[in-house]
């Protein structure tokens, strides 16, 4: 157990006494040495191998041997008990704003409290109003942060997040004294959704930092405000963690944060075959070793490259077999945003966009796209206003009256987003699809089907010679709604058996097909579209997003079609419809 991992159990320890009604000073010295793990600039293990552990400010010699007892086997008999002496959800009442330890002791002595739920029906039933100390403002106050907690309690969408990251980050590069700045954690690996944004800061100085950090508009409360460590909860909901670090420890501390957990381990294990141990902190020569250590200030490639292996991006920081290809330097050159040259899978107000045609023609010709391909939905989407037969072929002339026209420097692919039907066919009849340049296939209806319904009916789709492309394959809306019931395999093998693209839908609340499936299905043969499913002009600038999981899954610009200059797509289409 590392430092952070030690201290999150004193802190628990701490707050546990707190809802026993311990003495504060006890309560006192658990979260104090908590803290003073959480600014300690070394190695715990390295601490407590020297017996300094009681030199350090805030740890007595009680706390110490409870401390080395949990870093020796992981477990610490007297914290197990300790959480056992409560009820199971008492702690998780304190994950309500405004509701601290003591109160939600009292909770639990005065009303048998033990749960948000149960605390949500005293509240409503003016309950809680009437303990000496709550009052009706306090009532309130608490039915307003149990509604907020559902907004709390969520991750969110990697882009969402992001968006509200970046800013920040700017601004923390700009401060005085900052050498470096950087995200961290699952934001970093492009984890579809994330449950928190960690910043790293390189300076020789904390405080006006922490300061700064704590003090600024976008911040809902501080939680944490240590030394070298402040946690707040932003105005959106989502916790942001910033550390201070020194320059020579950066790029360690970077690795570490960035994660995986299961990636470090790997990590970890192979540095200490090797002679050495690696940490945030930096690498520690073993007795004896031999090792050949890089120098101080050093980038992530560097210690990569002192592993033995070959560099690994961020994203492909999961444990699915990276280390393995970075070990025989196979980690491939992954797709990059300046790859992409063309999009499909763009609406317009002729369905359910908010932009016109030629809108969204000027916001693809001015982001120096080469071709962006349109495709409205068809009839049977009433609910997205999916066009008939009729709206479809002016549609169509109007494409191509644009393209003779040479209005705009970005070639226009006139498409379909076109519903399947139960059956299987498609919305409309072979004779009208064949006059389209692409057409994209898409469940919209029928989720309840069972999996070899749903399987059997999006195969016979495929199979038909005028689809080109597969739409969002799970239905999936991240955070909202979960996958229908498909067998992806064989959805993925008549894919490959027909020829046809299968969409990495870049929307951010769809990300499908998921990334864990690329890699594999890739190596098979199947092609990708990294479409934006486009509504508006600016949601064009979404492929960034499906680019990053591109990356996740292992692509390559060679995998993706609209990598493809213009005369080769259309060769590409010609050959697929």
């Amino acid at each position: 157990m590392d430092n952070h991992d030690v201290a999150r159990v004193l802190n628990e320890i701490g707050t546990l006494l707190e809802l026993k009604g311990e003495n504060p000073f006890r309560i006192r010295a658990y979260h104090n040495a908590a803290r003073a793990l959480e600014n300690l600039e070394e190695r715990l293990e390295d601490v407590l191998r020297e017996g300094r552990l009681e030199e350090i400010e805030g740890i007595g010699q009680r706390i110490a041997k409870k401390i080395t007892r949990l870093v020796a086997t992981g477990r610490l008999p007297y914290y197990e008990k300790l959480k056992k002496s409560l009820p199971a959800g008492l702690i998780d009442l304190l994950k309500v704003p405004s509701l601290g330890p003591k109160k939600a002791a009292l909770l639990y002595k005065k009303l048998n409290i033990k749960t948000t739920k149960e605390l949500i029906a005293a509240c409503r039933e003016g309950m809680v109003a009437t303990i000496r100390g709550f009052g009706e403002k306090t009532q309130k106050t608490l039915l307003n942060g149990l509604s907020k907690m559902n907004i709390y309690g969520k991750r969110r969408l990697w882009w969402d997040a992001n968006e509200l990251a970046k800013p920040i980050l700017e601004a923390l590069k700009k401060l005085k004294g900052v050498k470096k700045a950087e995200i961290a954690g699952s934001l970093r690996r492009k984890l579809e959704t994330v449950g928190d944004v960690d910043f790293l800061v390189a300076s020789p100085t904390s405080a006006p930092i922490i300061e700064w950090f704590t003090s600024q508009s976008f911040v809902a409360k501080v939680v944490v405000k240590g030394k070298k460590k402040a946690t707040v909860r932003l105005k959106e909901g989502l916790q942001a963690d910033l550390r201070i670090i020194p320059e020579n420890q950066f790029a360690f501390a970077l690795l570490y944060f960035t994660g995986s957990k299961a990636h470090n381990i790997k990590l970890r294990q192979r540095s200490l075959q090797m002679g050495f141990s690696l940490s945030e902190y930096g690498f520690e020569p073993i007795k004896k070793s031999r090792a050949l250590l890089p120098k101080k200030r050093i980038e992530e490639s560097a210690i990569y490259k002192a592993l033995r292996l070959y560099p690994i991006p961020p994203e492909l920081r999961e444990d699915r077999g990276e280390i393995e290809f970075a070990e025989k330097r196979k980690i491939p050159r992954l797709i990059e945003e300046k790859d992409i040259r063309g999009l499909f899978h763009s609406h317009t107000a002729d369905s359910d966009g908010h932009n016109s045609l030629e809108e969204m023609v000027r916001a693809a010709e001015e982001m120096r796209l080469e071709y962006i391909g349109i495709s409205d939905h068809s009839k049977s989407s009433f609910q997205a206003n999916g066009m008939n037969e009729k709206r479809l072929l002016e549609q169509i002339q109007r494409i191509h009256q644009l393209n003779r026209g040479k209005k705009y420097s970005t070639y226009i692919f006139s498409g379909l987003e076109c519903d399947i039907l139960k059956n299987g066919k498609l919305d409309f009849p072979d004779s009208l699809l064949k006059e389209l340049d692409f057409v994209i296939i898409a469940s919209h209806q029928f989720f309840k089907s069972s999996e070899k319904e749903m399987t059997a009916r999006l195969v016979k789709a495929i199979e038909n010679p005028r689809t080109t492309m597969v739409a969002h394959p799970t239905g999936r809306l991240l955070l909202q709604r979960e996958p229908y019931s498909i067998d992806l395999p064989t959805i993925i093998d008549a894919c490959i058996a027909n020829g046809k693209i299968m969409e990495l839908n870049a929307h951010p609340m769809r990300l499908d097909m998921d990334w864990r499936l690329w890699h594999k299905a890739a190596e098979k043969g199947l092609k990708c579209s990294i479409n934006p499913d486009a509504h508006a002009t600016e949601d064009l600038k979404y492929f960034r997003m499906g680019v990053s999981i591109a990356r996740k899954g292992w692509l390559e610009k060679r995998h993706v079609i609209n990598t493809q200059s213009l005369a080769a797509i259309k060769r590409t289409l010609k050959h697929t419809v």
